[in-house]
């Protein structure tokens, strides 16, 4: 069997496959760790590839089923991990040159659930900076680009997970989403993203942006695999004060339940709010075909308000940078990472401090701690951190009302399709209304999933958002995995399978 088949698989295929014996887990990982060799020069979706441990895991799984051992049902399966995840033993940097070469000392909670699983690592992907940002511009190891089309962004903070399953340089990712930093790249990429309920895959091990607002979780390239995976990383963990106790159960068998796409008695909501002016015409075409596919699978299409959710922009740029201000203080050149000392004068811990992050934080960066800082000083705090908390618990409120009508929310992901490298990278709050549809649920920590739903007019990807209410999870996997079996006869599946060749030297695509 081929490399090229190997990586073109899903993981549910390449899981089967290795059941089965038909392929070893050395041949999987070998096959895409190749394809990283051959492509990531031009798509530049890895920081740091482990292939020496990622054979090494692969091994141990062959032994293991070899041998009879009962083995987890993604053993032997590789997976590449957001760089925002501590790893023992091999380099985080959170996409920032002020945690460059850092190796930590343990694990996050996912990647122990990893391990344990035996899925092996393939490597650390790139995002920007502390998970500041929405194209993975903001790296300070340079742009990941989107395998689509090399000129442009693969959205972010999380481009390089989704850049590497859209490249079939992995088939699994870890993501994290703080603001829709997993379903907007998912959007732009052709991939599966999803954002569980707040507290329900353990935060401990990922390198704090908003503490209130961030959440790992799956990227793919089926719904069926996004369970699959979001079953190995979540359930309750007491290191994380946050975290919920209800396990990860029921996901791969509300996934499969929706793959008959029947949706018969499911009522869906679309959010009048998230439904407005600024959607580019294919973005918007898609949507309301998709709308279509989902009534014609028997559920009800209702129209819902949400009426607080327009302040969510506003809210969250406020709330989000006042969390990183706090939470990147650690940062400060005396207890780990970069430490730099001034050229000339007395080296006091001011002086270091100042140097360090003048010269290890990047622009977004400092133009966020700065925001932050503000909103929290003396005098502006009710004015503004204050009153920004106080619209979030208006937008909760506005999702309980909605989800006692319906029992899902959808919108497009993102407004537009991928746009060029360096279009916005000198306009920030054009950049920031890329997530004006994802992060409402981040502010109100419910569940949400982006699907591709096709191809905008420019050929590029567009994505299908569906909301649910916390701890119910569940109900993302079957709307979902439904409107992308609907889906299958005019895009195919994954939607990845149309995506153009990606032309680079040396390339197998």
């Amino acid at each position: 069997m081929s490399g090229t088949d190997l990586t073109r698989r899903t993981a549910d295929e390449l899981a089967s496959a290795l059941r089965s014996g038909e392929v070893s887990s050395v041949e999987v990982t070998q096959a895409h760790l190749d394809r990283i060799g051959a492509v990531d020069d031009a798509v530049h979706a890895f920081l740091h590839v482990s292939a020496e441990e990622a054979l090494r895991t692969a091994r141990e799984v062959d032994a293991r089923r070899a041998a009879g051992e009962a083995v987890h049902e993604l053993a032997g399966v590789p997976i590449a991990v957001k760089d925002v995840v501590v790893t023992k033993g091999l380099p985080t940097t959170a996409g920032s040159r002020i945690l460059e070469g850092w190796v930590p000392p343990y694990d996050a909670t996912l990647v122990e659930r990893l391990h344990a699983a035996g899925m092996p690592i393939l490597g650390k992907t790139n995002m920007d900076e502390f998970a500041m940002g929405s194209s993975t511009e903001h790296s300070g190891y340079g742009p990941t680009r989107n395998p689509w089309d090399l000129d442009r962004i693969p959205g972010g903070s999380g481009g390089g997970s989704a850049a590497a399953v859209a490249a079939y340089e992995a088939p699994l990712a870890i993501g994290t989403d703080t603001g829709g930093s997993i379903r907007q790249p998912g959007a732009v990429t052709g991939t599966v993203g999803v954002k569980p309920t707040y507290g329900g895959v353990s935060r401990y091990g990922l390198i704090a942006l908003a503490s209130s607002l961030d959440q790992a979780g799956p990227v793919t390239r089926t719904v069926l695999d996004s369970a699959l995976l979001h079953e190995v990383i979540g359930g309750h963990d007491p290191r994380d004060a946050t975290s919920l106790s209800d396990p990860a159960t029921g996901l791969v068998a509300a996934a499969r339940e929706g793959m008959t796409g029947d949706l018969s008695g499911v009522r869906v909501g679309v959010v009048d709010e998230l439904d407005g002016e600024g959607y580019q015409p294919g973005v918007r075409a898609r949507f309301e075909e998709s709308l279509e596919l989902l009534r014609g699978a028997g559920a009800e299409v209702v129209r819902v308000s949400c009426p607080h959710v327009v302040y969510a922009l506003a809210a969250y740029y406020l709330i989000l940078p006042s969390e990183a201000s706090s939470n990147l203080a650690k940062f400060d050149g005396m207890r780990f990472g970069l430490r730099v000392e001034p050229d000339e004068g007395p080296v006091t811990a001011e002086r270091v401090m100042a140097a360090t992050r003048g010269a290890g934080f990047g622009a977004e960066v400092k133009r966020r701690i700065i925001l932050g800082t503000y909103a929290l000083s003396a005098g502006y705090y009710d004015a503004y951190y204050g009153s920004a908390q106080k619209v979030r618990t208006l937008i909760q409120r506005d999702f309980t009302a909605a989800f006692d009508q319906v029992d899902v929310l959808v919108s497009p992901t993102a407004p537009t399709t991928a746009f060029r490298l360096g279009e916005k990278l000198d306009d920030p709050l054009a950049m920031y209304l890329n997530d004006v549809a994802t992060i409402p649920a981040n502010l109100a920590g419910i569940p949400g999933i982006s699907v591709p739903n096709g191809l905008s007019d420019d050929g590029l990807p567009v994505g299908f958002q569906v909301l649910a209410p916390a701890r119910a999870d569940a109900r993302l996997y079957r709307v979902g995995a439904a409107l992308e079996a609907l889906l299958e006869g005019t895009w195919g599946s994954p939607l990845l399978a149309r995506a153009p060749e990606l032309v680079t030297e040396g390339s197998d695509r």
